[in-house]
């Protein structure tokens, strides 16, 4: 599995912008760097698996309290085949590797799903319920090194 990184600018991304399923995703992540900075790596990313593209893979910035958020996902075509466990720990490496110091988090909706488990088999640890400024109450999930 590799993770492929998303760049600044459109034009540093021409690989990625004629592949219409990658579009939205693409100008999100680009409209997001342009909000809270571009650090490598901290930024967003393709996800290639034996040749396929078979998803998305985020760092939501670094604070300054040196905590890092993580997100992703699968495309439709490839869920329910361990990919999202396998992109979540990719993410979980890539930060202790940059900066062993990090605490890494993540969010999801206050329910059991899908994300919960690849959180929990990649040693996340739910700490409870927080509001987030864009998707209102969630649980917010700590890695437990």
């Amino acid at each position: 599995m590799t993770l492929l990184p998303i760049h600044q600018t459109l034009e540093e991304n021409q690989h990625f912008t004629n592949i219409p399923d990658y579009q939205e995703i693409l100008l999100m992540t680009i409209q997001y760097f342009n909000k809270i900075g571009y650090n490598p790596p901290w930024i967003g990313y393709f996800v290639e698996k034996d040749g396929l593209m078979v998803g998305s893979a985020a760092f939501k910035g670094i604070s300054k309290d040196n905590v890092v958020e993580v997100a992703y996902g699968t495309f439709p075509q490839y869920k329910s085949q361990g990919i999202g466990s396998e992109i979540c720990q990719q993410l979980v490496l890539l930060a202790l590797k940059t900066d062993p110091t990090v605490h890494i988090t993540a969010r999801t909706l206050p329910e059991e799903s899908h994300s919960t488990k690849i959180l929990r088999k990649n040693g996340f640890q739910l700490a409870g319920l927080i509001w987030d400024e864009e998707d209102g109450d969630v649980w917010e999930w700590v890695y437990k090194k």
